[in-house]
């Protein structure tokens, strides 16, 4: 069977291939009609990211029949709108009702994770499984997975001990791209390479930070220590960059605030971004294509979660006996002026 294409849907639809691309990488400013209607043309082709939920789809009506319920999205704190979480939040509230559930987004307070508690919104009695976003607190993490419920952890605490979740896992590849990066710089001659992120917080970031650590070891380049500086926090970051004496090729971070934060106070220390030194980012978000200069970075591709997303939980729902799943979605490196030599 022929791989179906980008332009294979763009033909199709009779639109332009910028334009289907945009759609389904969440990219850029396009009106939410023409974004869902190229969606459902590539999960109806059987596109490379959506031909599963085509599968899905196909059984909706047995879904709607048989396993109307709810579906509780569990989040640690506010997620911003233009942050991936929201995005592909947005699509699974609108997916999750052709298979009879509804979406019911649920916050975790600060009170909720120090007693140990549940949000006074979240009834695990009316609950059919959980997603957890945002959730990095390992024995609240532990409560939730002993409900007795389907459980899938959209990112989660850090595995630095090596101790994993009785659950289902979804992350973005966070180590494809971070290891061609690495790469590529030290190919260009750029030997010294630093890290700013906590990458204590969350496993995606320890995910990125290895990766960083993993490419440099393995071409036998020695990481100074000095120029990795863990902390996630913009008012930290710009007070660890004025205190050091001097500053390396590269900075990798462990997202595109931190990164923004670096490239400012850099700036203001009169170190050229990319004249100077070059910085990526991880997240694509939008900020990262408006400033100056524009942020090298990974794009996370939303909507490519949220389908995987529905089908971890779905196929936990319907075999509840499966072995615990960890799943990463497809990342893309994106070089933009930061990195420019």
């Amino acid at each position: 069977m022929k791989k179906v294409t980008i332009q294979d849907i763009a033909d199709e639809l009779g639109v332009s291939r910028y334009t289907v691309s945009k759609a389904i990488n969440n990219a850029g400013s396009l009106a939410e009609a023409t974004r869902e209607r190229i969606l459902q043309k590539a999960t109806e082709m059987g596109y490379k990211h959506f031909s599963y939920l085509k599968a899905h789809t196909s059984g909706a009506a047995e879904y709607q029949n048989h396993k109307k319920g709810e579906i509780a999205l569990l989040c640690g704190k506010a997620i911003a709108s233009t942050h991936y979480a929201s995005l592909m939040t947005d699509r699974m509230k609108k997916a999750f009702p052709q298979f009879g559930y509804h979406l019911t987004v649920c916050r975790v307070e600060n009170e909720n994770f120090l007693q140990r508690t549940l949000p006074l919104t979240f009834d695990p009695k009316h609950v059919s499984a959980v997603i957890c976003v945002e959730m990095f607190d390992r024995i609240y993490d532990e409560m939730i997975c002993s409900l007795g419920l389907p459980v899938l952890f959209v990112d989660g605490p850090a595995k630095r001990d090596g101790i994993d979740l009785p659950a289902d896992q979804l992350y973005m590849d966070n180590t494809t791209a971070i290891t061609r990066f690495v790469n590529d710089m030290l190919t260009r001659g750029k030997r010294r390479i630093g890290f700013i992120g906590n990458y204590e917080e969350c496993q995606s970031l320890f995910e990125r930070y290895t990766a960083f650590r993993c490419a440099m070891l393995m071409a036998n380049v020695p990481v100074e220590q000095r120029f990795c500086i863990k902390t996630n926090d913009p008012d930290e970051v710009g007070n660890a960059l004025a205190a050091l004496s001097d500053f390396p090729d590269v900075f990798v971070c462990s997202h595109d605030l931190v990164a923004a934060k670096a490239v400012y106070t850099l700036n203001k220390l009169g170190i050229s971004v990319p004249g100077d030194v070059l910085v990526c980012g991880f997240g694509d978000s939008p900020e990262s294509r408006i400033m100056t200069p524009a942020l090298t970075t990974v794009h996370i591709h939303t909507s490519v979660m949220a389908a995987a997303a529905i089908q971890l939980l779905l196929s936990r729902i319907d075999e509840p006996i499966l072995d615990y799943r960890i799943v990463h979605t497809e990342t893309e490196l994106i070089y933009r002026e930061s990195t420019r030599i």
